[in-house]
């Protein structure tokens, strides 16, 4: 199991939603300071001075990850400020919530930047010096849309596929390399946050509350897990998409749990 303790852990997308509550987590379990990285300027000067209550060291970057060179500029002074980051995690995220006819070519670009390649370019600056010390865990969160399609989401899921597939990779490199770095993929059906505002589940999928995320997250994180999946039955989708013929399984998850409707009267944060 991994401790906070004393740890300075980076959580992109900071400022609002399961970002900030899972930075709040982590200062209540003992890391030292807290990074935080967001667009959101406004948002993040609210969240460092409600976290410096706590009495630990929270330091604020105002960043657009959709651009590599204002992630290298970031990481540059968050390691001359702060040091080494030993917990990193990849949390920030944008969703268009279109059918794939409707979006624009900026959509397609800007939502592959911040959610999938973002969090390689991010990695890519503190990764280095985790090897270096043996030590470390990167957290991504992708999405449970990263392991089953869906409409209005082709994007935002062709950018979770990209996030697992990416993670999957990058864990089993460092365990070839013999390091102690972890990695942890987390894949969440919706959370109710802003983000997904608008969105309809059937009773038999329960949309995830924000706080038992976070909690759910960095309990992961703590314990090395591999992956977190959250409800239940998300751990269930690989089997089931492998076992079932696809229109079976487009029957089974559309008609009978009835995902493929739950974007009808999506609206997302305002």
């Amino acid at each position: 199991m991994s401790t906070l303790n004393n740890k300075t852990v980076l959580i992109t997308g900071g400022a609002s939603g399961i970002g900030r509550l899972m930075g709040k987590l982590v200062l209540e379990k003992g890391a030292s300071v807290l990074v935080l990285w967001d667009i959101n300027k406004h948002a993040l000067e609210e969240t460092e001075k409600e976290l410096s209550s706590l009495k630990k060291v929270v330091k604020s970057y105002v960043v657009d990850i959709s651009q590599s060179n204002e992630i290298q500029e970031a990481a540059k002074k968050t390691k001359n400020e702060v040091g080494a980051v030993d917990v990193l995690i990849n949390n920030a995220g944008i969703i268009i919530g279109k059918y794939f006819h409707e979006h624009t070519h900026e959509n397609i670009s800007q939502t592959m930047a911040v959610n999938a390649a973002a969090m390689m370019h991010i990695t890519l600056e503190f990764l280095p010096l985790m090897i270096k010390q043996n030590s470390g865990h990167i957290v991504n969160i992708a999405s449970a849309a990263g392991m089953v399609g869906n409409p209005r989401m082709s994007v935002y899921a062709a950018s979770k596929w990209a996030v697992i597939g990416w993670s999957d990779s990058l864990r089993i490199e460092l365990e070839k390399l013999g390091t102690a770095v972890r990695v942890t993929c987390v894949t969440p059906y919706y959370i109710s946050t802003g983000m997904f505002e608008g969105v309809k589940s059937s009773f038999l999928i329960p949309i995830n509350k924000p706080e038992a995320a976070a909690r759910k997250i960095i309990r992961g994180l703590e314990k090395n897990t591999l992956y977190v999946r959250m409800p239940l039955i998300v751990y269930t989708l690989q089997m089931i998409k492998g076992i079932l013929p696809t229109r079976w399984f487009d029957f089974f998850v559309g008609r009978v749990l009835q995902v493929y409707r739950t974007m009808d009267e999506f609206t997302g944060r305002k």
